[in-house]
């Protein structure tokens, strides 16, 4: 394995930004990012990227390779959770082995940011339509694991009181897949001219705030070390060995629907991401009985880093060895 990708990505600034948040909570420093701001940043980044992959869209138009793309998105989204559910069950109840699964069937998109800050990096081209597939893979996994919870967890009287009608809006309707889906619309239909408006502030300021954004989640993963320390052995392993796992399949996918080098990464890296954000929120609400320091650690403290630090640059050699180096 060549090192010479992990160590162009270590050096990356926003990986560095990272690792710096990270040892800032170790000893204890008071750095901080004022709490308003790491949403804000997170709705920037979210913006920034959908309407970016809007306009990408629109002057690649639609083909079999992109049609393809996005039903395999759905079918992984939906895949995933299932047999995770079936691994975790080995050591989790029901409602804890669901809500792990679900949390894993979803995307990160601060790592599928990070990975495309990579591939521009490496002047590696992928198309705007990977977009469309994070959107797509956010929320069908949250359904997945309740439906899990529904026909492996025990029963419970106030089961009746379960609206499934909530559950889909909080899974497809959340802010994340909306404004994802918002942006997206609005780089499509505004064109040339809508891309000439927005350039500065969805291209040039987005590497800034990528920084910003990865100083803060290296802040908060440090907090959650010490629960994830805690559960044992189990969780640790998983959270790194059901990534590569999922990102291998993810680049057996692309290979067969024949992706390009970049989408090909990108779609290993949401196979291989996992959700602190959006997933938690809905079984936090949808199951209680799960304990969320054990599914938000796990995503956030060791599955995120793992990923934008060592997963993605192995993602990528791994597919320039399949795709043949260029």
């Amino acid at each position: 394995m060549n090192s010479s990708s992990i160590l162009t990505n270590i050096l990356n600034p926003p990986v560095l930004f990272f690792f710096g948040g990270m040892i800032a909570t170790l000893v204890k420093s008071d750095l901080e990012i004022p709490k308003p701001l790491p949403k804000l940043f997170s709705l920037y980044l979210l913006l920034a990227i959908g309407f970016k992959g809007g306009h990408e869209v629109m002057e690649s138009g639609f083909t079999s390779e992109i049609v393809l793309t996005l039903l395999t998105s759905v079918a992984m989204a939906c895949l995933v959770p299932v047999y995770a559910f079936l691994v975790l069950r080995i050591k989790f109840d029901a409602y804890n082995a669901a809500a792990i699964a679900a949390t894993y069937g979803s995307i990160s998109a601060v790592t599928f940011v990070t990975a495309t800050s990579f591939l521009s990096k490496l002047n590696v081209d992928f198309g705007g339509h990977m977009i469309a597939a994070l959107a797509l893979m956010e929320s069908p996994a949250i359904v997945v694991g309740l439906l899990l919870v529904r026909l492996y967890a025990p029963r419970k009287s106030e089961d009746s009181d379960f609206s499934w009608g909530e559950v889909l809006r909080e899974a497809f309707l959340n802010g994340s897949v909306l404004l994802l889906v918002i942006s997206l619309c609005a780089g499509y239909w505004t064109g040339e001219s809508g891309w000439t408006k927005m350039k500065p502030f969805v291209e040039d300021m987005f590497y800034g705030v990528l920084v910003f954004f990865l100083l803060d989640m290296g802040l908060v993963s440090a907090k959650r070390l010490g629960d994830l320390t805690r559960a044992g052995v189990f969780p640790v392993l998983f959270s790194v060995f059901m990534p590569v796992f999922n990102a291998m399949i993810g680049i057996l996918c692309a290979a067969v629907i024949g992706m390009s080098q970049g989408n090909a990464l990108l779609f290993a890296v949401l196979c291989a991401s996992a959700s602190y954000i959006a997933v938690p929120a809905a079984m936090r609400m949808s199951v209680p009985e799960a304990n969320p320091s054990l599914y938000i650690s796990m995503a956030l403290a060791l599955t995120f880093p793992f990923n934008i630090v060592v997963g993605i640059p192995i993602y990528f050699e791994i597919i320039k060895k399949l795709w043949g180096a260029t």
